[in-house]
């Protein structure tokens, strides 16, 4: 394999007696082809295509709605300050060279891994592109596209490119995520020799560069997309498509963004949990050494982990969320106008384009209020980062409410219900609040500051099964107030949206469902704020084995330590945040599902039968399909510690001097059997996921049509999709709380309660947090991604169900 080779081959310096001189395994650095083609551009002529770019781009824009030319604005000004946020991050030194050596091999292991697990998706992903054009050939139109001309190759190459896109886009996220944060690390460490809070800067304005870059380029993806069919379908023209169903073009751009976020987080989670659990159980279990200490051979490939798991993943998953909330509430948003008669509905179908375009206006002010402090310097005492984090969170939301207030007057105001827009403004409040409460709730159970996780650490002073059974039990019960927040958020959003005014020809309330699109909009309008927090976690926790590895002072370290905390902390709330997004808008798509359905069949598809029985059976397979596809995860990342496990414990048989510093560890061993492993391994999950909704409709679409029953696929179908959500959402909980608990638990008592470090109680939390490792950064964020890239493949596939 080419990454394997790579750090094979790496050129390896002299280990000296001074633990401060690490291997430098840097071999070449890499850049996408993309990137390297327009560095060779000239400079005059890079310019003229951007101008022409722009231009084509406003062109479009002007000729679909001036809301569509507002969120081109919006989107290209969020690009120019994460440019500028870049050049201040690169504009802070590196520190000592010997900081600099263990960055670059972390940055070399995790852009090797980021190559080499990219080109296998873009392969799986170009494959699946081939079957979905082949399905869309055969299958029947709606009569609404068949009254517009649009056949069924036009159908069929306008998803593919879709498809590809939206593939192509989650991949830019994920290789931002990442590139960023390889670089950030270092200069958070070197920050820290001088300040708290210049480090905590650094981390934070890193994290927002990217999520800034993330949720603009959901947002102009869609935009650009949208416009582009609206101009070229000549789209509302006489015997041309209405733009009310404009927005089911779409469905293959989410399943693209779901497809590559599905198997970067598994292939990200098993990559870096599988190092982590290797490097903790033999170097702080077995050898006694601290965490990240230069002696253990799987440190570096632990660090890795952290930003191909967590960076580059993490950034997939969020874009794949907002383009999957944004396209499912622009269907909901057409369906509701078309069925209520408004005149103009482009205000409701391109709503939530503009709700994240604000989004991106507030996280920026919300990450620039977060500031560096004068005259501050590392002995003076470490202000916590969470309470500077929560001001810009708090700041923040005002600025949400405000905006959202603003959008949905703007946009949603109609004169046959004119109230309506107040109506879901309170829509939005109650997903502001929700996503709120969520945060809150997420750090109530994952932060030492709190009982829950302080009683999990006093479990582990009476042994190791102590500490996983108050761990089980900590993870179920956090799966309790979550649920009864988003119940209450559902059933609040559903009855604000009904009682809006919006009427059908019958006079029918028919805003409910677009209420809760709505409600979904307000929880991920601060989406870029979350994410910054979110990626501010994977930094510091580099910058903290950074530090540890070149030998800092323990005043650093101290500082990096603190950093750590809060950011196991951030991203335990994020992923809670995530959780909660992914129910409403999985609730979202399964509504557009049914609708879809129904656009197709030409008959109403409004209910799901579970006394049924084959409706029934597809509800189990549906929660089956959760539970198989967790174990299939977490046995994953066991199989790939075992084998770091095994080498680790041979460099130190073999070398025994390494203990000593007088021996170097092969790092690049482990970087290349960990990727390797985590390649191979995220296989069988990922293609679990895809298969099984196509082949359980399919299957019993044939089966309905020898019994009589025509819309028997889809109902099992929507019976598969609604268990394994309900399912999901709460393993999820479980698997994300108790994980990120199990290591703060561990970290509260490395502050030195309970024994301290290398106390039996401390012994005790390490086996815990290794049990947590592969639930929170491998089955737990994989499972909100499938429940979400189940909708959408549902959507995209649902002409072969009928």
């Amino acid at each position: 394999m080419m990454m394997d080779e790579d750090v094979e081959q790496a050129s390896l310096m002299s280990y000296t007696d001074k633990p401060r001189t690490f291997p430098d395994m840097r071999s070449k650095t890499y850049s996408p082809l993309i990137i390297r083609l327009l560095r060779n551009l000239n400079v005059r002529a890079l310019s003229v295509l951007l101008l022409l770019s722009f231009g084509g781009i406003f062109y479009m824009g002007a000729r679909t709605s001036p809301i569509i030319v507002f969120v081109f604005v919006v989107c290209i000004i969020s690009f120019m300050l994460s440019v500028y946020l870049t050049k201040w991050v690169l504009a802070k030194d590196e520190g000592p060279p010997e900081m600099v050596q263990i960055s670059d091999a972390i940055r070399d292991g995790a852009e090797g891994f980021f190559r080499t697990q990219y080109g296998t998706i873009s392969k799986m992903a170009f494959l699946l592109a081939f079957v979905i054009l082949c399905i869309y050939l055969f299958r029947n139109l709606t009569p609404q596209q068949e009254a517009s001309g649009l056949g069924r190759t036009m159908s069929a190459y306008i998803t593919v490119a879709a498809f590809l896109l939206g593939a192509l886009c989650s991949g830019i996220a994920g290789y931002v995520g990442m590139w960023v944060s390889v670089r950030a690390n270092v200069r958070v460490s070197s920050a820290a020799r001088r300040s708290a809070r210049e480090a905590l800067q650094i981390a934070v304005r890193a994290g927002g560069f990217s999520a800034l870059v993330v949720v603009g380029m959901a947002v102009i993806g869609i935009a650009i997309l949208y416009s582009t069919f609206y101009v070229w379908l000549d789209v509302d023209s006489p015997g041309a498509m209405k733009v009310t169903d404009l927005p089911l073009l779409l469905v293959g751009y989410g399943f693209g963004a779901s497809f590559v976020a599905l198997f970067a987080q598994l292939g990200g989670g098993i990559y870096t949990k599988g190092a982590d659990v290797g490097a903790d159980l033999v170097g702080k279990v077995e050898q006694g050494i601290p965490e990240d200490d230069p002696r253990n051979p799987a440190v570096i490939a632990d660090l890795v982990g952290d930003n191909v798991g967590d960076c580059a993943a993490r950034g997939a998953d969020l874009f794949e969320s907002i383009a999957a909330e944004i396209i499912s509430a622009m269907i909901l948003g057409g369906t509701m106008a078309q069925k209520c008669k408004i005149e103009d509905p482009s205000g409701f179908i391109l709503f939530p384009l503009v709700v994240h375009s604000f989004d991106l206006v507030i996280s920026s002010i919300g990450i620039l209020s977060i500031k560096g402090t004068r005259n501050a310097s590392v002995k003076s005492p470490v202000e916590d980062p969470m309470v500077v984090l929560q001001k810009g969170y708090s700041l923040t939301i005002i600025l949400a409410v405000l905006t959202f207030g603003a959008s949905t007057r703007w946009l949603l105001y109609t004169e046959k219900a004119p109230s309506a827009w107040l109506n879901f403004f309170m829509c939005g409040l109650v997903g502001i609040i929700t996503a709120y409460v969520f945060v809150w709730i997420s750090r109530y159970y994952t932060d030492y500051k709190y009982e829950p996780v302080r009683t999990l650490a006093l479990a582990s002073s009476t042994g190791h099964g102590t500490n996983i059974i108050a761990g089980v039990s900590l993870g179920l019960e956090s799966t309790a107030l979550p649920v009864l927040v988003i119940s209450v958020a559902i059933i609040s959003a559903f009855w604000l949206g009904n009682t809006s005014g919006l009427m059908d020809e019958n006079g029918n309330p028919i805003g409910g469902l677009f209420g809760t699109a709505v409600a979904t909009m307000g929880m991920l309008s601060t989406a870029a704020y979350v994410l910054t927090m979110d990626m501010f976690g994977p930094i510091a926790d580099n910058a903290g084995g950074i530090v540890e590895m070149s030998q800092q002072p323990e005043s650093v370290r101290e500082i990096t330590d603190v950093l750590d905390a809060v950011g196991n902390t951030t991203k335990a709330t994020t992923k809670g945040f995530a959780i909660g997004s992914a129910a409403l808008a999985s609730f979202l798509l399964f509504s557009a599902y049914m609708d879809e359905v129904s656009a197709f069949a030409n008959v109403s598809f409004k209910e799901v039968d579970i006394a049924i029985p084959e409706v029934f059976i597809g509800g189990l397979l549906g929660a089956m399909l959760i539970f198989l596809f967790s174990a299939w995860a977490c046995a994953a990342v066991g199989r790939t510690a075992q084998e770091v496990v095994n080498e680790v414990r041979r460099q130190f048989i073999e070398r025994p001097g390494i203990m000593d510093y007088k021996e170097k560890p092969d790092y690049g061993r482990c970087v290349a059997i960990v990727a390797s492993s985590a390649l191979r391994e995220m296989i069988k999950p990922g293609a679990l996921a895809i298969v099984s909704p196509i082949a359980v409709g399919f299957v019993f679409r044939i089966l309905g049509y020898y019994t009589g029953q025509p819309l028997l696929g889809a109902k099992v179908v929507a019976a598969m999709l609604m268990f394994a959500t309900v399912c999901g959402i709460l393993m999820a909980l479980f698997l994300n709380t108790a994980g990120g608990a199990w290591d703060n638990a561990k970290k509260y008592i490395e502050t030195g309660a309970l024994g301290g470090k290398g106390s039996d109680s401390h012994k005790a939390a390490v086996t815990g947090d290794t049990v947590g490792d592969p639930f929170k950064d491998t089955a737990g964020p994989s499972i909100h991604v499938l429940i979400k890239m189940l909708a959408t493949i549902t959507l995209v596939m649902a002409p072969i169900f009928l």
